[in-house]
């Protein structure tokens, strides 16, 4: 099987600006994610970005990096653009790894491209077990439940599934099994990119703010199972970004 990993990298950031060269430890964050992401397996890893810096940083560790629109409205729509730049064909399964990941598992890029390799369905993606209550409560934590084939049947920030009893207090407490959080890796095959974006825009992914939501409600399977290896978070603020430096530099010691 082979693979193609794309990393897009968007300079601006409202909580933590120029986030793909935040240094960490000695390297800029892009460059701890594409190191990650080319210890899949992948037989190219491109770094996708819209910023002369970022593209200029890049260039001193690789020459796989190419230069984006900056009026893209998705990061889908990013990735259209970069499969027509790479010219890839329509069955080239394409994982999309986001660019502010640096504890990335390449094990989970891997499973991904693997998972969709084995199917029929034109895109794949990963969960994890909710392990607290909380969790199952907060809207930033998208849940999802699938089929017996793992075929995704729904994403949502809300409770998903509902348990009846136990949200109206007859059993106690919450039973946290049926809770799998949704990881933001995606596989596609490169064909269905280019037929995603011109896919209406659905309703349900309004309400959700969730852009996998239209995938569904188009018909389309989304294959998914739980990830090798749980991740870590990703960065989005400073606060995140100082975790990453203590967590990397614990590994050193």
């Amino acid at each position: 099987m082979e693979f193609v990993v794309v990393i897009p990298a968007r300079y601006a950031s409202s909580r933590l600006p120029g986030k793909p060269l935040a240094d960490i430890c000695g390297k800029p964050m892009i460059q701890h994610v594409y190191e990650k992401a080319c210890l899949s397996g992948a037989y190219k890893v491109v770094i996708a970005t819209d910023h002369q810096k970022v593209f200029d940083t890049v260039s001193s560790f690789t020459s796989n990096v190419l230069m984006t629109r900056e009026d893209h409205q998705s990061g889908t729509e990013r990735l259209a653009e970069v499969v027509e730049l790479l010219n890839l064909d329509d069955d080239t399964i394409v994982v999309n790894v986001q660019g502010d990941e640096p504890l990335l598992a390449p094990e989970n890029v891997s499973q991904v491209a693997t998972l969709l390799n084995e199917s029929t369905a034109p895109m794949a993606t990963l969960s994890v077990a909710i392990e607290a209550r909380d969790e199952v409560f907060n809207p930033n934590a998208v849940k999802v439940v699938s089929d017996i084939n793992k075929n995704a049947l729904y994403f949502s920030r809300a409770s998903i599934p509902f348990d009846r009893n136990a949200m109206m207090g007859q059993t106690s407490p919450l039973n946290l099994t049926p809770f799998q959080r949704h990881v933001g890796i995606y596989a596609y095959r490169a064909g269905f990119i280019k037929q995603y974006i011109e896919l209406s825009v659905s309703p349900l992914e309004l309400i959700e703010s969730l852009e996998q939501l239209r995938v569904l409600y188009h018909g389309y399977h989304i294959k998914i199972e739980q990830a090798q290896i749980a991740p870590h978070a990703g960065v989005d603020t400073p606060e995140d970004l100082a975790k990453v430096i203590a967590h990397i530099e614990n590994q050193r010691t």
